[in-house]
């Protein structure tokens, strides 16, 4: 992966590590302005139909991304391994990514997460993933155990009310428009995610650009 020029390598590196303290950081792919709008009025349209039976918290539209890889905390100590580690270029060549489709967590039983599908771009994205892994793994950052499932989260499931059983809700799911477009995809970005009362907030820190 090859880092943006545009901002040098050396300058994000002082960006991060001259804060003195462990930072929070993952991996992922930011949507473009047209397709994040799109994800963003279906997760409206699902959040104000599901008002009176669901309890959500609902991923502000700025923070709609496709994670890669949950980095975690991370120190000065390996701050600077895992810059050098992504800096280095990558065969995997721009691709096209489509998001479609409703869907929850877990598969079946009450829904913890929705999400909205990749429709496209799947198989780039397990490419991208597997490659992380190779990387990062040395530097003893491990994948989660469950296979890598490519989504874009849009809403943490608090609690569901028992007036709508939920195979009925998972039906539902199914039959709205969830159709957010095409973008093309031509960097993998590193975000620093700051937590607060009010949610997260995410700082992309590298931007890497594909081939």
């Amino acid at each position: 992966m090859l880092i943006d020029r545009a901002s040098s390598i050396s300058n994000q590196q002082s960006k991060i590590s001259n804060s003195g303290f462990a930072v929070r950081l993952f991996v992922g792919i930011e949507l473009d302005d047209r397709v994040r709008e799109a994800a963003a009025q279906i997760s409206d349209s699902l959040r104000r139909k599901l008002s009176q039976n669901v309890d959500a918290r609902w991923i502000d539209s700025s923070n709609l991304h496709i994670t890669l890889w949950f980095i975690g905390e991370v120190d000065d100590a390996r701050r600077e391994a895992l810059l050098h580690v992504l800096e280095r270029p990558s065969a995997e060549p721009a691709f096209d990514l489509e998001i479609a489709g409703l869907g929850a967590f877990p598969p079946s039983g009450a829904p913890r997460v929705f999400w909205l599908g990749v429709s496209a771009g799947l198989e780039s994205l397990r490419r991208l993933h597997s490659e992380l892994a190779l990387r990062l793994e040395p530097l003893g950052f491990q994948p989660e155990r469950r296979a890598y499932s490519a989504h874009l989260t849009i809403a943490r499931v608090k609690q569901v009310s028992r007036a709508i059983p939920n195979r009925v809700l998972r039906d539902m799911l199914q039959t709205l428009p969830s159709v957010a477009g095409r973008c093309r995809t031509t960097q993998v970005t590193v975000f620093r995610s700051r937590l607060s009362p009010k949610g997260a907030n995410y700082e992309a820190l590298l931007r890497i650009p594909l081939e």
